[in-house]
């Protein structure tokens, strides 16, 4: 009986730390992932322990900031900190994040071609960028939030396909705990690739807004030790469940892909075909699948968090819990970053080079937005007695030397 109560207990804490966790691997990140484990086989698996705590730590602070402050990350740093660090944000962050959705759109559309070859590509993405756009302005915030949360299932499909095909669980667990660094460009570009996609600015403002959000329909929420450890248990189950996808992903296409010679992956869509012959229609099915889901779940988080720090920069009325008329504004920013995503699907731009150029943008973007974090969550004159521990401090200086190594890396890359 105890077990059952605390299980429904955590269930009912699960709320924007799952959601940012499991829109974590979208289809873009999917592709990452599959590159990684197409091209170097098991030997990438170290970095989902390495970066689980380095994500948990940086996510938890900005739920912190949401939820002390009762403002999302934008509102902070325009009311403590200059302009010129605000608007930089925006300059960085937007356009990733528009090149990140239609990149999402756009292996959406590829994947539900491959299951109903008749219906083109095209068709399939102006629908699912239509229904997107239906559901982000008809339903309340509350409503939204159960269905992304529902949404999150779709990451259990990568949990299912390495138990379809043969593996060598030892050789696995060497290669997730013994790190294999190789210095070469396509190594080191790599690992400078997933860190990218698994450490991105923008979750950091839909994490600190989400939080922000709920604590603002609440009649009255008195931060203490209860509610921040319910938000760093949703932080930690969501940023788990990410990793746990990443390391799946990576485990599969590094089993049946490379062991084939196959270790050139383009796109998410090539990955699941690949797949088909090699692991049997099942494994397809749940790889495709997977995509269309986290697809769904990853956009509105996308073009949410493009909106809100839009909103909160220029004043603009915002919440997903108000109506169109509300917040006119808020909702155009919603619309145009998914009418923006489906038209680059149009423009002759490969899936690929929009990944590439988000990676770039999200590279140089992160380690600043990661050292105002760490100090903001420093300051006692905004986070009052909920400052960070020594535990979050370190962390949080790993994970800024590591991004700006690998944003550096990435800059000698290109």
């Amino acid at each position: 009986m105890k077990i059952k109560w605390r299980f429904r207990r955590y269930l009912k804490i699960l709320g924007p730390g799952l959601i940012t966790g499991a829109s974590d691997d979208d289809p873009s990140g999917i592709a990452t992932y599959s590159q990684a484990g197409a091209a170097f086989g098991l030997q990438l698996l170290w970095m989902a322990p390495l970066t689980f705590p380095l994500m948990a730590s940086m996510q938890g602070m900005c739920a912190r900031i949401g939820i002390v402050t009762t403002h999302g990350l934008t509102n902070t740093l325009k009311k403590f900190y200059h302009p010129l660090i605000l608007y930089l944000m925006l300059i960085f962050s937007i356009p990733a994040i528009v090149l990140n959705i239609g990149s999402d759109i756009a292996g959406m559309g590829a994947v539900s071609n491959m299951l109903i070859p008749k219906v083109p590509a095209a068709i399939f993405s102006i629908l699912f960028t239509a229904i997107l756009m239906i559901c982000i302005v008809r339903f309340s915030y509350q409503k939204l939030a159960r269905i992304l949360k529902w949404l999150c299932l779709a990451i259990l499909l990568y949990l299912v396909v390495p138990f379809l095909v043969k593996v060598n669980w030892k050789e696995v667990l060497l290669n997730t705990f013994v790190p294999a660094v190789h210095f070469n460009k396509d190594f080191l570009e790599m690992i400078v690739a997933l860190l990218g996609t698994t450490i991105s600015p923008y979750l950091f403002f839909w994490q600190a807004t989400m939080e922000a959000e709920d604590v603002n329909h609440k009649v009255k929420v008195i931060v203490d030790k209860r509610i921040l450890g319910d938000m760093a248990a949703d932080v930690n189950i969501g940023m788990f469940a990410s990793n746990l996808v990443m390391l799946f992903i990576i485990l599969t296409t590094g089993v049946v892909l490379h062991r084939q010679g196959m270790t050139q992956i383009n796109t998410v869509d090539q990955a699941a075909a690949a797949l088909a012959p090699l692991a049997g229609k099942l494994s397809y099915l749940c790889f495709a699948l997977g995509v269309i889901g986290t697809g769904f779940l990853a956009i509105p988080v996308l073009a949410g968090s493009l909106s809100y720090m839009l909103a909160e920069t220029f004043g603009w009325q915002q919440g997903l819990d108000k109506k169109f008329h509300e917040a006119k504004g808020f909702y155009i920013a919603v619309l145009s970053s998914l009418a923006v995503g489906l038209l680059i699907n149009f423009s002759g731009m490969s899936a690929m080079k929009a990944l590439f150029y988000t990676a770039i943008l999200y590279g140089l973007t992160a380690p600043v937005m990661i050292a105002v974090v760490l100090h903001i969550c420093n300051n006692k004159k905004i986070m009052k007695d909920h400052t960070n521990t020594p535990l979050s401090n370190i962390l949080g200086t790993i994970t800024l030397v590591l991004m700006t190594v690998a944003a550096v890396a990435l800059i000698c890359f290109i």
